[in-house]
């Protein structure tokens, strides 16, 4: 199989430019049409060298039509279609793996950095695959077994890269798990009882993770089982190759609180043919093992300390009791240490404090502050580690400032303590992916309002060049400018909200606003859903709000109306022409708000939770997780149903849907499991029965985000009737005016 060479000649090239010149000059509105076809890239992986680049790259009409009936099921894989591309960030070259979109997933290359490891779908089953950079070639490797390649498997490389690691589905899997859905789903008879150790659900969603860990040989397909059936996790290979490295995960039962239900323990596995070895008793306490490069040792963190387990040891030690003192003088709290990396030479840990950065030599005992973190965590920026250099001089780490966009890579030198800027601008920066020596950066980026391009920092390149232009057909499409906006909400928080610019915007005048809302917002970059609110000439807002818990409605009365307050104090908003939507938490949150404000000429609640007791027991198909996302999770309430019942009616909006004077549209998808659309027909059916104005549309075909996880069809309608909702209630405003003698009967 030989694959298309992407060319951007210097004849496109300049095509492409004389498009954007233009564009600036006739731009379009951006359309649901547009929304479908913009191309977003995933770096998938990179050679050690930084030389090759997989990348994933998917549009939103790829992940359309999905059958959220069979959510649960575990023999059905929901279609998110995928295109693939293979860069050369030496030479600049572009190569379509797949230009066509395909269901492909765990893309790898192999240790000497020449091949790509992927699993492909075809006909209904997953197939492994490997592609040569050099020929550009793909082929088939014909796994020696009966049994299928798990859909959820893992994908790892021996050292030699002779060999893979995958999952098996044991004998008569399928039959089994569909037969089990089916029971569920169509009966004739459905029996839930309390005394199974597990949900009814729960027992299905087990199925789903029964697996056999095999290894098959790249060239010939030969399968060596290497476990009975198990699940484990984060498997590895020793640096030699000769253990296998993993965390064996076994759910015992349904449980309400976290770290319950599942035993955890880690094991090493001598490929030559011996027993597995146990290296920690099992446990129901979760246990994240980070191996060194050699595989002769992991570290593990708990409650603030760290443990490191050597395979010639006994036991596992605390390294950092020694160094659990006072923050500070006048903080005397404990430091509290995390794990961010083994050094190359499997020696060292790098360790992160409420101080900052430490290296920990684990043999003779000793830390270092390498990197002091401002006092101020409020204020700080934020710094990811994103790779400690092979020879250990140094440690490359993103940056974002937390009150401007200033984002960007900075190396910091381990011995001198200096750090050096890499790169650091407005725009935005992801997925970075730094090879083995440095020499080479690959990254994703954004100028903020365009969607993101892959580009590459080195390699023989004197400044940063952009490898990809994945959409073109948006050279002459009016993106939303955006802009940060500060301001305190009601309890004196410093918050920030984005601000999308409208379609031909002109100071001084005043034009409508839309809030989007959710949790937290910083980052700009292309947004489809406000891109598509700017493009009406309307403002596009993503206001933040903070939480308290045990008080979680209170916080977007706080916050969203706070941050309107400041837009609207410049000038440019017309205050009487307010709409307020969001999805699933952010619709809950819409519903919540307009019970407690009427300053919004139009809502929207898509799929969006209106009553949070009865939605305890609404999505069976995902187990308890609405139990603890009401005590402990998302929803912040801090406390069960019966021990504050209060709370649970003081933020279920349907409570106080007499109080709701907004206009409001809700969407819902039939097919929802995760806010069943029976949650929101509470609320149209009491919003009906008081008299307000309500309309509820429900798509039989989508699921959890009402017409954009549907049909094309279902997502034009949705978007449609978003925009006549807002269009035709601002058009009302304008429609009224102070009564006359006449209009009063006088």
């Amino acid at each position: 199989m030989r694959f298309t060479r992407v060319v951007f000649s210097a004849l496109a090239i300049g095509l492409i430019g004389t498009a954007a010149r233009v564009g600036a000059q006739q731009t379009r509105p951006f359309t649901p049409s547009d929304a479908l076809y913009v191309r977003s890239p995933r770096i998938a992986d990179v050679t050690e060298d930084g030389r090759w680049v997989a990348v994933s790259v998917q549009t939103r009409r790829d992940r359309l039509n999905v059958d959220h009936e069979r959510f649960g099921d575990p023999t059905y894989v929901a279609p998110s279609k995928t295109s693939v591309m293979v860069l050369d960030a030496r030479t600049e070259d572009s190569y379509w793996l797949y230009e066509n979109p395909v269901q492909i997933r765990a893309l790898q290359w192999s240790p000497e950095g020449t091949r790509l490891a992927y699993f492909l779908l075809e006909d209904g089953e997953f197939a492994l695959y490997v592609y040569e950079a050099a020929s550009q070639e793909a082929r088939r490797v014909p796994v020696d077994s009966p049994n299928s390649i798990a859909s959820n498997s893992m994908l790892e490389w021996s050292p030699d890269g002779e060999s893979i690691l995958l999952a098996l589905r044991p004998d008569g899997w399928a039959a089994e798990s569909r037969t089990a859905f089916l029971e569920m789903t169509e009966g004739p008879v459905v029996i839930q009882d309390s005394r199974n150790d597990f949900l009814a659900w729960d027992r299905i969603r087990n199925l789903g993770s029964r697996s056999i860990p095999t290894l098959v040989g790249v060239e010939d397909g030969s399968t060596r089982e290497l476990l009975p059936e198990t699940s484990i996790q984060g498997a590895k290979f020793s640096e030699d190759g000769d253990a296998l490295l993993y965390t064996r995960a076994t759910r015992t039962r349904t449980a309400y609180t976290r770290n319950q239900g599942t035993e955890y323990e880690v094991f090493s596995l001598t490929l030559s043919g011996a027993d597995p070895v146990s290296l920690m008793e099992a446990s129901e306490r979760r246990v994240n093992a980070s191996w060194n490069k050699a595989g002769d040792a992991f570290a593990y963190a708990r409650k603030g300390d760290v443990f490191v387990r050597a395979l010639d040891a006994d036991s596992a030690i605390d390294v950092t009791e020694a160094f659990r003192e006072p923050v500070s003088a006048d903080d005397t709290t404990k430091l509290s240490f995390s794990i961010i990396d083994w050094s190359p030479d499997g020696k060292d840990l790098l360790l992160s404090s409420q101080r900052g950065w430490h290296v920990l030599d684990t043999q003779g005992g000793s830390m270092e502050l390498v990197f002091e973190v401002e006092s101020d965590e409020d204020a700080r920026p934020r710094r990811n580690v994103q790779r400690w250099s092979d020879d250990g001089r140094a440690l490359y780490f993103s940056f974002s400032a937390r009150d401007h966009w200033e984002r960007g890579l900075k190396r910091l030198d381990l011995q001198s303590g200096d750090v050096e800027t890499l790169l650091l601008d407005p725009s935005l920066y992801r997925d970075w992916q730094i090879s083995d020596d440095g020499s080479a950066v690959v990254y994703r980026m954004s100028d903020g309002d365009r969607p993101d391009e892959v580009w590459v920092m080195g390699a023989g390149h004197d400044q940063p060049t952009r490898l990809t232009d994945l959409n073109p057909q948006l050279a002459d499409v009016a993106l939303a400018k955006t802009e940060l906006v500060d301001y305190l909400d009601a309890d004196g928080n410093r918050l920030y909200g984005i601000l999308y610019y409208p379609q031909g915007y002109e100071p001084g005048t005043k034009y409508p606003l839309v809030s989007e809302i959710y949790e937290d917002f910083f980052d700009n970059g292309y947004n489809e859903s406000l891109n598509l609110i700017a493009a009406r000439g309307w403002f596009g807002f993503r206001p933040s709000v903070q939480f308290e818990e045990g008080y979680p409605g209170e916080a977007w009365l706080k916050g969203v109306t706070s941050g309107l307050n400041r837009v609207i104090d410049r000038g440019d908003v017309d205050a009487k022409k307010l709409g307020v939507h969001g999805t699933s938490y952010g619709g809950y949150a819409t519903n919540l708000l307009i019970t407690q404000t009427d300053r919004f000429a139009a809502a929207i609640n898509i799929s969006g939770k209106v009553n949070i007791i009865s939605f305890l027991g609404d999505s069976p198909k995902i187990s308890t997780r609405n139990y603890s996302a009401a005590e402990v999770g998302q929803d912040r309430i801090g406390a069960t149903l019966w021990e504050q019942p209060q709370k649970y009616i003081q933020t279920s909006a349907v409570m106080f849907a007499d109080r709701i004077d907004t206009p409001l549209l809700m969407l819902t998808g039939e097919g929802d499991w995760n806010v069943p659309a029976t949650n929101e027909r509470e609320m149209y059916y009491a919003l009906r029965r008081l008299g307000k104005e309500v309309v509820w549309v429900n798509y039989m075909n989508a699921g959890h985000g009402a017409g954009r996880a549907g049909t094309e069809s279902d997502f034009h309608d949705h978007w449609g009737r978003v925009f006549d909702w807002y269009g035709e209630h601002f058009d009302a405003v304008d429609k009224k005016k102070t009564p006359s003698i006449s209009d009063e009967g006088i």
